[in-house]
């Protein structure tokens, strides 16, 4: 499962609310998540935007197809004075059938939908979802504008502004 990344990296991590404000959790099998919820989450993969990998991501650990609808936070971090740790988090809204939960059991042992109030109490949330569960997230959320060519001149072949409206 390591694979060499170099020192600076790049991930992506979803936080999937349903209609019934449930956010989509899961629980890895292995690193310093091990037995704990945290957000379906992964690395930004050559050729994708962020955007792109973080629906991949919650797919392939849960089963369950997202849509981004904005960007509400990025985690940075330095891991022992020499690798540079980023994560993208998203704002996300599940377009299946949201009690199709089928995990990916090489790395979950367990994925669910938990209320904040579950995710806050439970003691068994990571230090960064315990933080985001304590905050109304959706109102500090940056929103996707898709459609931008900001020049030929650049050779995007895929292209995405995140701001605040």
């Amino acid at each position: 499962m390591k694979k060499d990344r170099g020192k600076v990296w790049l991930g992506v991590a979803g936080v999937v609310i349903n209609t019934e404000g449930k956010w989509l959790v899961v629980k890895k099998k292995y690193s310093g998540l091990k037995g704990v919820w945290s957000l379906p989450a992964g690395f930004v993969q050559m050729g994708e935007t962020a955007d792109e990998a973080v629906v991949r991501e919650v797919q392939e650990e849960t089963g369950i197809r997202c849509e981004v609808s904005g960007l509400i936070g990025f985690r940075t971090g330095v891991i022992r004075e020499e690798i540079s740790d980023n994560m993208a988090i998203f704002y996300c809204s599940p377009t299946t059938d949201e009690q199709s939960i089928q995990i990916q059991e090489v790395e979950l042992s367990d994925a669910c939908w938990l209320t904040v109030e579950e995710i806050v109490q439970s003691g068994e949330s990571s230090v960064m979802l315990e933080e985001m569960a304590s905050h109304e997230l959706s109102h500090h959320q940056l929103f996707k504008k898709e459609g931008i060519n900001p020049g030929d001149i650049f050779e995007y072949s895929s292209y995405r502004l995140f701001f605040n409206k």
